[in-house]
């Protein structure tokens, strides 16, 4: 049976009327629970109980007692036996339901068409709707299957319709350009690499970024059918589109192929805008640390050539005091020579003068190799701030957008915005001593403040996702229900309050940490360094008794269990492969056929032993078969979904007396890590370069809560890229128990 339901439905969808159980009671007691539930299930739902799995165990419980009698009697109940189908005819005539008609099965398309398509539902959701749609007009519709191939026939005429509509809004030039594209995939601006990502921060990447959304840009599209059409409908075309080679793509016809294409690109730019401006992020950081790397690295080398200095110092005191008037080449030299005392001067000279030495080489790289980037990102991207502290950062940007073709090298002070664009510890780097500004260094220090500021969300970039206005994430009616959206958050409105009672809270504590260190021997205060505070790790809490005795049992009565076992059981009780539907139109694999080749898929991509390795192990299934599968159907959003229906499902069986309450704070290796009570997804961070966005974690609670086998599932969203591909595996010093 099925997870249990709240009270609010059970009494709501599970409770018999007086005709009910009068109606129910006229049957042999044998079939009267399998009939009530038949009659309950069909009344919340529209169809009758395909399966014992599909009831809620709660639900059965609630009608056996209404009814007097044992809920273990509805297993003997065949719902697919001649006497269930004979129990239906009875409900419906007792419920008042009529046949369907073909003036209402015109009535239905309409309303699909009209009402149900433009949400983009899934199949299976739509096909919920239509059943609710027959019981609230007391019409019992064909079967299962002929209303699924009634929704899709009006999913396909509505998304052809919809594709029309882009495609006559295509320039003939935007066209030319689109075919162009398909037809030479691998070009500068084919079908493949309008799909590639963006890589890491360098300069062939970002000028490679560019040149896609200069392309993209180019083109013209209407992208007002974004807004215009359902986040769901334009999801699952991207899906359709990034899972298809150039050659399937050709096969569409002209007017079908055009939309989902340009549908794709619409999509396809806010994912670039927001890559353009990782690389730019990620590019200014890479240029400032490894100019301080560089610099800091010098200086130590100087300080090891020079070293003993204070040793130095006494003895050239000690032999001027022995003879002031002696030459300094017969009375220093012989104690520290001409080079010796060169780098002590050049060491000097390197204290105090650091942010110079590293602006210097900063500007160094920027002029000899970054700045060719500069133009392409001007032209691509487009920066604005709602806060006017920092126009001047916007100022500055169109200052350079307007000078690019200019071959001048230095600018007078009034002519470009100085005050909150230069830092005052670049000041002197980037004004000479004739006050002018020196344009290349000018040019790197509004990107590093361009960077600062993006970073906070006080600059946001036209066209983008993750960037964009952050006005956008509130409410629509936030400016008029303001004080009502602070007063349910309990927050102030006042800003000064608010952060003075921050900076009480965080006093409070400084005190409190201030008494505790005294009696703490696991804090200690540092001299030097950058995290001043050091807190010694607590030593690992004992085994929990009983706990080898269980895992010496689980090892002597499933031994060399193997993983895609584990995966296949987790599938089987928890439904988790639903979750996973094709990008197509329709499926044409057999169910146990595509069950099989998505398992495969998971473990391979799950495991990192890849497509080709599985496929090669596996006579009946080839690498094609399951890299089809790979791109229709396995994608992050129905990773997400399949973790979740793990995780509910293992909470569900989990006895807390054994294994404590469910908690929040998990330990993990990665910087940013977040976990919910009752859902334990978490949030990816770029750490590891060569890991890609996502990294593999194990994760355990504050109470050493163990990994079920079903629980292995989670980890499969972060094996994974942007566009699905697996990730490298890491071997942690800890990793979690599979128990």
């Amino acid at each position: 049976m099925s997870l249990g339901v709240s009270s609010g439905d059970l009494i709501g969808s599970w409770s018999l009327s007086f005709s009910d159980i009068a109606f129910v009671t006229g049957k042999a007691e044998t079939a009267r629970l399998g009939l009530a539930v038949q009659l309950r299930f069909f009344a919340g739902h529209g169809f009758f109980v395909p399966d014992h799995a599909s009831i809620p165990s709660d639900g059965v419980l609630y009608l056996a007692e209404q009814l007097g009698l044992d809920a273990k009697s509805v297993n003997h109940y065949d719902f697919s036996g001649r006497t269930a189908r004979r129990h239906c005819a009875e409900i419906l005539r007792h419920l008042g339901f009529r046949r369907m008609t073909q003036t209402d099965r015109r009535a239905l398309s309409r309303w699909i068409s009209d009402d149900l398509c433009a949400g983009g539902q899934p199949i299976n959701a739509m096909l919920e709707h239509v059943f609710l749609w027959c019981r609230d007009r007391r019409i019992y519709g064909p079967s299962r299957k002929e209303l699924e191939r009634l929704v899709r026939s009006q999913r396909h005429l509505y998304l052809e319709a919809l594709l029309a509509r882009v495609r006559d809004r295509l320039a003939p030039d935007a066209v030319a350009l689109l075919e162009a594209s398909l037809a030479d995939p691998d070009g500068p601006t084919g079908f493949n690499t309008m799909k590639g990502d963006a890589g890491q921060a360098t300069l062939e990447n970002i000028l490679g970024v560019t040149a896609k959304l200069a392309f993209i840009q180019r083109l013209a599209l209407p992208r007002d059918f974004l807004s215009v059409t359902g986040k769901a409908w334009v999801d699952q075309i991207v899906r359709r589109v990034a899972g298809e080679k150039a050659s399937e793509m050709r096969r569409h016809v002209p007017a079908r192929q055009l939309g989902l294409y340009a549908v794709y690109l619409m999509a396809r730019e806010a994912q670039l805008t927001d890559a353009m401006v990782d690389l730019l992020i990620e590019t200014v950081h890479k240029i400032g640390s490894r100019s301080k790397r560089k610099v800091v690295g010098d200086i130590a080398k100087d300080i090891e050539r020079v070293y003993g200095k204070e040793r130095l110092l006494v003895e050239i005191a000690s032999a001027s005091i022995d003879d002031p008037s002696g030459r300094i080449c017969d009375v220093i030299f012989p104690i520290a020579g001409k080079d010796k005392l060169a780098a002590i001067i050049k060491e000097s000279q390197a204290k105090g003068a650091l942010d110079r030495r590293i602006y210097k080489v900063m500007r160094r790289s920027w002029a000899n190799h970054y700045r060719r980037m500069l133009p392409s990102l001007l032209s691509a991207l487009e920066f604005r701030s709602n806060n006017a502290v920092w126009r001047p950062v916007l100022a500055a940007l169109d200052w350079i957008r307007s000078k690019v073709d200019d071959g001048c090298r230095y600018v007078p002070p009034h002519a470009v915005p100085v005050d909150e664009v230069i830092p005052a510890r670049w000041r002197s780097s980037v004004i000479d001593e004739e006050g002018r500004v020196n344009r290349i260094s000018y040019e790197l220090c509004v990107l590093a403040q361009l960077r600062d500021r993006i970073r906070s969300k006080e600059i946001w970039v036209v066209g983008a996702d993750r960037y964009r206005n952050p006005d956008d994430d509130l409410p629509k009616d936030f400016d008029a229900r303001r004080e009502a959206y602070y007063t349910g958050l309990n927050l102030t409105a006042d800003a000064r309050a608010f952060s003075s009672a921050i900076r009480e809270e965080l006093a409070q504590e400084l005190l409190l940490l201030n008494a505790n260190i005294p009696r703490n021997d696991k804090v200690r205060l540092l001299w030097r360094g950058e995290n001043r505070i050091s807190l010694t790790p607590f030593k690992p809490l004992p085994e929990p008794r009983g706990l080898a005795s269980i895992k010496t049992e689980i090892g002597q009565r499933w031994p060399m269990t193997g993983l895609l076992d584990v995966l296949k059981e987790a599938a089987l009780d928890t439904g988790l492969l639903e979750a996973f539907e094709t990008s197509a139109s329709r499926v044409a694999l057999p169910k146990t056929a595509l069950d099989q080749r998505l398992l495969l898929c998971l473990y391979g991509l799950g495991t990192n032993a890849g497509l080709k390795r599985i496929a090669g192990a596996t006579p009946d299934v080839s690498y094609e078969e399951l890299l089809h599968v790979h791109r229709r159907f396995v994608h992050a959003a129905a990773l997400k979904e399949a973790c979740a229906r793990v995780a509910n499902a293992t909470l569900a069986i989990r006895n807390a007396a054994v294994w404590g309450d469910a908690g929040t704070a998990c330990a993990s290796d990665s910087t940013k890590f977040g976990a919910w009570d009752r859902n334990l997804m978490t949030e990816w961070h770029a750490r590891l370069w060569w890991t890609g966005r996502h990294d593999l974690l194990a994760c355990r609670t504050t109470r050493d809560m163990r990994l079920f086998p079903a629980q292995a599932l989670l980890f499969l969203r972060g094996r994974l890229h942007d566009r699905g591909r697996a990730a490298p595996l890491h071997r942690h010093g800890n990793p979690a128990t599979i128990c």
